[in-house]
C-alpha cells in the first residue's frame, strides 16, 4: 500500500515541478508569479487545480 502512496506523491511533486516552470516562464508580473509559486508550495494538490484553471500561461513560441 505504501508503494501506491509514494507512486502518487511523486506524480504530485512532478506535476507541481512542471506548474512551478510554467509559471516562472509566463508574462505574468513579478509579484503575480510570487503568488502562484507560493499557492502551489503550500498547497500542492489543491493550488496545481488552481493553477490549472486560473493560472497564469507560459509564453509561447511561435
Amino acid at each position: 500500500m505504501s508503494e501506491i502512496g509514494g507512486l502518487v506523491g511523486l506524480i504530485v511533486l512532478a506535476l507541481d515541478v512542471w506548474a512551478i516552470v510554467s509559471i516562472l516562464g509566463s508574462t505574468a508580473g513579478t509579484g503575480a508569479k510570487v503568488l502562484w509559486v507560493l499557492l502551489v508550495l503550500l498547497l500542492p494538490i489543491i493550488g496545481f487545480i488552481i493553477w490549472l484553471v486560473a493560472g497564469p500561461r507560459s509564453a509561447r513560441l511561435d
